[in-house]
């Protein structure tokens, strides 16, 4: 039996800079931290070798892998033309809402399945091949920062180049300044659902326009100015280059936001956060923002929404178990 660990991340700033459709052109750059929130796959042989038993939010056993519903189980296993297996994914946060869960999935399930065969792979292998599986042989409309935020897992500044390559770089600041920034940074959960490959669709043909190609440009730059802010201990520059990038951000596509999380934002402002965004691709899920620690009750007590724990993590995607040996 092998049991993977991956966790999910929050993105700060550079969001969509991570499409293909604008980093071939500009570099990209995003500013992401993984946090204490898990995917766990767990595989070992099934009862009857000629059939294969996966678990998710459904259930389903066959004869042939071919045949698989789930379209990155299908993908992964047929790759790797595995079957006789029993395969569980179950996760502490649901998909949808911004924390990156299809690509911290695969990225556990390739780590998983590559240790069932008892092959070693770095965390650069797994995010690149990640990529790989989602967009070049799944088509799916995304970017690449989740991909290696889970695999590498810390508080990164990750560039993706022209030629296809990705560079992970550490940020380095006083270990205060991490415990403060973990500290002062909240998540709610707004309860309204997005459909994140509908939204990057959206923004990824709107590269063409000359006046969302300059947001997106100039959100890389507050990122690349987050990086140096962090790295100053500077977090009260922090909160304020976060609701810069969101005001960017929320121009690039339709979609992004609406109404509701529009009031949601003004409130939060209004009720002692120094700024914030929606995570992942928009339209719903989670909102972050960044409140100092005894601002926090107001902003809860005025906003009314479901607060997220969560802290920090550093190790990205791990096995946890084999056979009889467990590591936390």
């Amino acid at each position: 039996m092998i049991i993977t660990k991956t966790p999910f991340r929050i993105s700060f700033c550079g969001g969509g800079s991570d499409l293909s459709s604008f980093y071939r052109q500009h570099e990209g750059c995003v500013l992401s931290t993984s946090i204490n929130k898990y995917c766990y796959i767990v595989i070992h042989p099934y009862f009857d070798e000629h059939q294969t038993l996966l678990k998710y939010s459904q259930t389903e056993l066959v004869d042939d892998i071919r045949d698989i519903q789930h379209r990155i189980f299908r993908c992964v296993l047929n790759d790797y033309g595995l079957h006789g297996v029993e395969i569980v994914s179950t996760a502490d946060v649901p998909a949808g809402t911004g924390l990156g869960s299809s690509s911290t999935f695969t990225v556990g399930l390739l780590h998983a399945v590559n240790s069932y065969h008892g092959k070693f792979v770095s965390k650069g292998w797994l995010a690149k091949e990640a990529c790989k599986v989602e967009i070049e042989k799944l088509g799916s409309p995304i970017g690449k920062q989740d991909q290696y935020a889970a695999a590498f897992g810390g508080l990164n500044f990750i560039r993706f180049h022209a030629d296809e390559s990705v560079s992970v770089e550490p940020i380095v600041m006083q270990p205060e300044t991490y415990r403060r920034l973990d500290a002062n940074l909240i998540l709610f959960y707004t309860g309204l659902k997005h459909d994140a490959n509908a939204i990057l669709s959206k923004q990824s043909a709107n590269m063409s326009q000359t006046d969302k190609v300059a947001s997106l440009r100039a959100m890389t730059q507050l990122a690349r100015d987050m990086k140096a802010a962090l790295e100053a201990n500077d977090l009260s520059s922090f909160g304020r280059i976060l609701d810069e990038g969101w005001q960017r951000k929320r121009t690039l596509a339709n979609g992004i936001t609406r109404p509701e999380i529009d009031a949601i934002y003004a409130k939060a402002m209004r009720s002692g956060a120094l700024g914030g965004k929606l995570l992942g691709a928009g339209g719903g899920g989670f909102f972050l923002f960044y409140c100092e620690q005894e601002q926090q009750e107001r902003l809860r007590a005025a906003l009314g929404l479901r607060a997220f724990d969560f802290h920090f993590e550093r190790d990205g995607s791990s096995v946890i178990y084999i056979g009889d040996k467990y590591w936390d």
